[in-house]
């Protein structure tokens, strides 16, 4: 395919940016178009998956058929087989008629399934049946119906690990998987982002009638070494945020600081390629391996601190209550005996140790304290090494952390699970594996 018939593509269906890995992405939608192909579409959530298959749809002959986007994350797993496949009058309760599906509507047309690593395994098995010929049955129905509808699947997780952890079925994987596109995060699209921003800002002034923002040189920079874990989503909230509430129409750095978030909660790998490279994984905030990774810079970050204020009460004339604190939190140094003392001689750590985070420099130290001095410090420095990982327990964390997202949200389980960054239905399945469905 030409440069331009990839950017004729482009202004077509509205995609901004000049990325080889974007450009690549629509070379393939464009190729595989054509064909009845099954097509699975990974990238981060907010990163532009779904202008792929409506790519996909457009191009296809299929194009006058009907095209339909579903969220397989959104539909409770108690109706999702209804939603999809139909149900026949009082098959449930609540079934006052009979109700054609999804799959029975868009017959001759195309199925947009995102979020499909949410799809309840029971669901997985019907799909898996309509892939391979054709045919659903509707709910509380005993009627083989034909279908002939194709499907575009979409997914911010690594499917893969679902199937290992026994949440996909490994067949309906790999039928899925025909032909797979990767969709590339905002971060690793370079002066991309600056396009962006410029179309975002446009936009929002035509929409608001004022005049549109630009960015100084230093701000354009600031803007592209930031990560977006919400990917274009996020930078369009930015962009809108910037328009509305900026009365000087010129932003620098500064300014544009006071608009990304401090801390970027998605700073950690979440979505696997096949070829074993890590990226973000955005998802609404945080996965639940997102979860798990900050968990253990938490108590990466606490056990820190933990040994710098031993070395700050052993430094500041306090052996018993440096002794006391060692005691109380013998859970993490279960096979570590520390005296912030050397035998003999009450001479304690320095304090100098803590202010450069156990880096130390015994010039300053008599010869014959020098020895002593480095062997103190480094019995501190060998705790998180050899306990780590016999006494941290993530599930106690996590479970912290649902419980303080409920009482945030009063009991809220749509707004904890958002601000958890997992979907309702993983919320759900942890508070019942917690124990916590009550609360």
């Amino acid at each position: 395919m030409t440069p331009s018939e990839i950017q004729s593509i482009k202004q077509r269906f509205g995609i901004i940016g000049n990325a080889p890995t974007l450009n690549y992405a629509i070379q393939v939608a464009a190729q595989v178009a054509p064909t009845d192909m099954t097509v699975l579409i990974t990238g981060e959530s907010g990163s532009g998956k779904e202008s792929f298959s409506k790519i996909i749809h457009a191009l296809s002959p299929r194009k006058h058929g009907q095209f339909i986007a579903i969220n397989c994350g959104a539909i409770p797993e108690g109706t999702i087989d209804s939603e999809l496949f139909g149900h026949e009058k009082g098959s449930f309760t609540g079934a006052q008629e009979a109700r054609k599906g999804y799959f029975e509507v868009t017959n001759g047309g195309t199925i947009f399934l995102d979020e499909i690593g949410e799809m309840p395994l029971g669901t997985q098995a019907r799909l898996l049946r309509v892939l391979e010929n054709g045919e659903f049955i509707r709910v509380g129905s005993s009627k083989v119906q034909k279908t002939d509808v194709r499907v575009v699947a979409a997914t911010n997780v690594n499917l893969l690990d679902a199937v290992r952890e026994g949440r996909f079925r490994e067949d309906l994987y790999y039928r899925l998987n025909t032909v797979p596109i990767t969709v590339p995060p905002l971060r690793e699209r370079g002066d991309d982002i600056y396009l962006l921003f410029r179309k975002f800002a446009t936009d929002f002034a035509d929409r608001y009638r004022v005049k549109p923002v630009s960015l100084t040189p230093d701000a354009v920079q600031e803007l592209q070494r930031f990560r977006f874990p919400g990917n274009i989503r996020q930078l369009k909230n930015v962009a809108e945020q910037i328009s509305v509430l900026e009365t000087d129409r010129e932003i620098d750095s500064r300014r544009l600081r006071q608009y990304l978030p401090q801390e970027q909660t998605s700073q950690l790998p979440m979505l696997l390629s096949a070829a074993g490279s890590a990226t973000d994984g955005a998802g609404n905030a945080y996965s639940e391996r997102d979860l798990l990774y900050k968990v253990l810079f938490d108590m990466r970050r606490d056990m820190t601190d933990l040994k710098k204020l031993v070395l700050d009460l052993a430094g500041g004339q306090r052996p018993h209550e440096a002794q006391e604190l060692l005691r109380q939190n013998s859970h993490l140094f279960t096979s570590v005996q520390v005296s912030p003392y050397d035998a003999g001689a009450a001479r304690p750590l320095r304090p100098e140790a803590a202010a450069s985070d156990f880096i130390l420099n015994p010039r300053d130290l008599a010869v014959e304290d020098a020895t002593d001095y480095e062997e103190d410090v480094q019995r501190v420095e060998d705790i998180s090494h050899e306990t780590e990982e016999e006494t941290l327990s993530l599930e106690a964390k996590e479970k912290e952390m649902i419980i303080k997202a409920l009482k945030k949200h009063n009991n809220k389980r749509k707004y904890a699970a958002h601000d958890l960054g997992i979907s309702e239905r993983t919320l759900y399945r942890k508070l019942k594996q917690y124990d916590l469905e009550q609360a």
